[in-house]
């Protein structure tokens, strides 16, 4: 009897689906090398980053985004994102997803202070539902993925495009597609991505360093609750 319920696990145990796989996004750190503001020696920043999946047909089917600031930045400084949640979306099998962020220098403290208190309030990764946002085929920056992943969750394109209306100091975007060697590994893999923003405002020239990574796991996560 007790052969038969030991084979009776095992039987269960292989026909069990396994978890999804999931796609994470986590900030590690931000370092000011140079500033845009020589004047007054300091920066007002905010960034704000998304993951956006796409099923194998390359539509949108779900996303996740969050944002930081606004916070006076001054040259040399380091900052460290560990204390902040990751963003986390569930790779469709055959699908692809893309982590994006931006960095911004702001204009408008109290407007910038509403967005981002606005991002945060979505809750966790967003379903998509099929044929809500058309994307078609074409390249979109970092910044389009993000407005993106924004309106979809349901923020508004009003409320999206504000981050067009600020300078933007930065854009970086990585697309990790699903292989079937992703889906036979149960170990996570990490994707390491060093962005580093160099330009000239006026007169003035600015250097960012920003790092972030992209881990893939398999776990489940659920989905928020809605718009």
């Amino acid at each position: 009897m007790k052969l038969y319920h030991l084979v009776l696990i095992l039987l269960l145990s292989a026909c069990a689906s396994p978890k999804p796989l999931t796609a994470e996004m986590k900030l590690g750190s931000l370092k000011a090398v140079n500033l845009e503001e020589t004047i007054t020696r300091k920066d007002e920043l905010m960034m704000t980053w998304s993951l956006t999946a796409f099923d194998s047909r390359n539509k949108l089917v779900g996303v996740a985004s969050s944002a930081w600031g606004v916070e006076t930045i001054r040259k040399g400084a380091v900052l460290s994102f560990a204390s902040q949640a990751p963003v986390q979306v569930m790779i469709p099998k055959g699908g692809k997803v893309v982590a994006s962020l931006v960095l911004i220098e702001v204009d408008d403290y109290t407007q910038a202070q509403q967005l981002i208190r606005r991002i945060r309030d979505i809750n966790g990764w967003m379903q998509v539902p099929a044929g809500f946002f058309e994307l078609g085929t074409e390249l979109l920056t970092p910044l389009k993925y993000v407005t993106t992943a924004l309106t979809a969750a349901g923020l508004g394109v009003q409320v999206a495009d504000r981050l067009d209306k600020d300078d933007i100091l930065g854009q970086s975007s990585v697309e990790i597609h699903d292989q079937a060697d992703s889906r036979k590994t149960k170990s996570p893999s990490v994707t390491h991505v060093p962005a580093r923003f160099t330009g000239r405002h006026l007169r003035d020239s600015f250097e960012y360093a920003v790092e972030y990574d992209i881990h893939l796991k398999r776990m489940k996560i659920k989905p928020a609750s809605g718009r």
